[in-house]
């Protein structure tokens, strides 16, 4: 077993640092904590295909133990079955459920896309939350998503396949110059925005924390910055953006959102999901909107995360 101390040690002097500036002491140990041991697998039915009554009962019949989660009825959490195991089952291969992070759905329930609507999902590799989106709509409507690098594109070309998502049209090209391509063309717009990783870090995978540094994390604001104005100029007036990261910073969320609520037309909105493991936005020294975003703090059953629901005025 772990101990914090030796948490401390292992992951950046510079994120540990960062951390106790940024949350009290309860907080950063329960950040640790979330960071010491492997999460708990969970997946999210394929309501395209297949529905989560059947799944549960697949699962029972399959001797496979799981826990349903409050705030969405179409996830669980996997308690004695690996990603592995789950991939040789026939559902898997049938495209019926995806493994994916419960953080990580969070922001397409944010975002709430409707059938009929036009969706864009601006940094979209490997398709988890387009997938989740077009389940979502009932595969009524359009969702254009882009990726921007070619290997992973093509893998969110397989999931989409895979998953029936057919209202999804996928597209190889750079992030920040959409809106000038599709000027307030979309209903919603899902920005889940490259960043620093950090509500990722596990201590068993240094692979997850190795590459870190605060020169890494100025490095993302740029580019964080560049694609907030593309999301808001392919936005329609009236229309919904949703800001996402697996970051627990505040240079990577909610000092973007002050910099984008000073520079653009925009407000926050209430975000109404019962997470326990969600806290407010910390709204210190800047926009006092700012605490209706929610930061989630990485657990057993979830990865850090931090959501922004926006309207354009």
């Amino acid at each position: 077993m772990i101990s914090i101390n030796e948490a401390k040690r292992k992951l950046p002097t510079d994120f540990i640092e960062n951390i106790y500036e940024l949350y009290d002491l309860l907080k950063v140990d329960q950040i640790l904590q979330g960071m010491m041991n492997p999460r708990n697998t969970t997946i999210r039915v394929n309501t395209i295909k297949y529905n989560i009554q059947d799944l549960m009962r697949y699962f029972k019949e399959k001797n496979i133990k799981f826990e349903r989660v409050l705030w969405y009825r179409d996830a669980l959490i996997i308690k004695n079955a690996t990603e592995k195991e789950l991939q040789k089952l026939e559902i898997y291969e049938k495209g019926y459920i995806y493994l994916q992070s419960l953080s990580s759905m969070v922001p397409p329930l944010v975002l709430n896309p409707k059938k009929g609507e036009k969706v864009l999902d601006l940094t979209a590799a490997p398709g988890s939350k387009t997938t989740q989106m077009a389940a979502l709509m009932e595969n009524e409507g359009y969702i254009l998503a882009n990726e921007l690098d070619k290997i992973r594109s093509e893998r969110l070309q397989y999931n989409v396949k895979s998953q029936g998502a057919e209202i999804v049209e996928v597209i190889n090209g750079r992030g920040e110059k959409i809106g000038n391509s599709y000027p307030e063309y979309f209903d919603k717009v899902l920005l889940d925005t490259p960043c620093s990783g950090e509500g990722r870090f596990l201590l068993g995978k240094p692979m997850t924390y190795k590459d870190w540094s605060l020169k890494k994390v100025n490095q993302l604001v740029k580019i964080q910055k560049k694609l907030f104005e593309s999301a808001y100029n392919a936005t329609k007036e009236n229309g919904t953006i949703v800001y996402s990261t697996c970051t627990i910073n505040k240079e990577e969320n909610e000092y973007i959102l002050d910099w984008a609520i000073n520079t653009f037309n925009i407000k926050l909105l209430d975000i109404n999901l019962d997470i326990k493991e969600a806290i407010k936005g910390d709204n210190t020294g800047l926009n006092n909107t700012i605490d209706k975003a929610i930061k989630i703090l990485p657990s057993k059953n979830m990865e850090g995360f931090f959501v922004a629901k926006i309207v354009k005025n």
